[in-house]
């Protein structure tokens, strides 16, 4: 198999213990709640999420209204995108000006995640404030990048 890519390796004191963790517990976020008119039910839910981020790193969503069929080809397509050669996924590689698409090369602790994302928003364009500054009126336009294969992307 070959030897690891040092960018990969983390250090001793960043990698997990040696010990049985059970997985119990992993916070279910219930998205059917986003449909109510009371502001406390949406920010529990926002806050459940972000407890879910911060705690967990991630969570099992349901009642989100996505059609089975509809995420079974979400999920094709996203195998098919990502078995590509890194060549063919980085031609709609993310930037600093354009925050969408392919990236590889994240980092967590200085060292090199395992990981590849795809990043698409539903609305596109997507109009975002261009700043976090809360008097900021400028806006920034996000386009979605999409790869020549699979065509289901698209």
């Amino acid at each position: 198999m070959g030897e690891v890519d040092p960018a990969f390796i983390q250090a001793i004191e960043h990698r997990p213990k040696p010990t049985i963790i059970e997985a119990e517990g992993i916070p279910v976020i219930d998205l059917s709640l986003i449909n109510s008119s009371d502001p406390n039910v949406i920010a529990g839910l926002v806050a459940e999420i972000g407890h879910a981020c911060k705690e967990w790193g991630f969570f099992q969503v349901i009642n989100h209204g996505v059609p089975t069929e509809v995420r079974r080809r979400i999920e094709r397509a996203a195998r098919e995108f990502f078995a590509q050669p890194t060549e063919e996924k980085r031609k709609v590689r993310r930037d600093e000006e354009n925050p969408l698409g392919y990236f590889d090369t994240e980092l967590t602790k200085n060292v090199r995640d395992w990981k590849e994302v795809f990043d698409f928003m539903v609305n596109n364009p997507t109009v975002i404030p261009a700043s976090h500054e809360a008097d900021d009126e400028e806006v920034r336009e996000l386009i979605n990048q999409w790869p020549e294969y699979p065509s289901e992307l698209r």
